[in-house]
């Protein structure tokens, strides 16, 4: 999964990988994205400062993204 802190300086999940912006990728597990908030090496890759709510933001839009390609690609076969 990839994570983008675009030029007006938000965090948000790139499902295209087109977005502009500084990116990250992130396994797609919840335990990794706690992993990478916590040691801050997400916040190193993106240069910047994470907001408390990250998390739970992030979540919510890694869950969704992860349930859009399982669904796409279970549709396809």
């Amino acid at each position: 999964m990839r994570l983008v802190r675009t030029p007006d300086g938000t965090v948000t999940v790139d499902p295209t990988g087109r977005l502009a912006g500084r990116g990250a990728y992130v396994c797609r597990s919840e335990a990794c994205l706690d992993k990478a908030i916590a040691k801050g090496a997400l916040s190193r890759a993106l240069r910047t400062q994470l907001p408390a709510d990250l998390r739970t933001s992030l979540v919510g839009s890694a869950t969704a993204y992860i349930n859009d390609a399982e669904g796409g690609s279970r549709g396809q076969e």
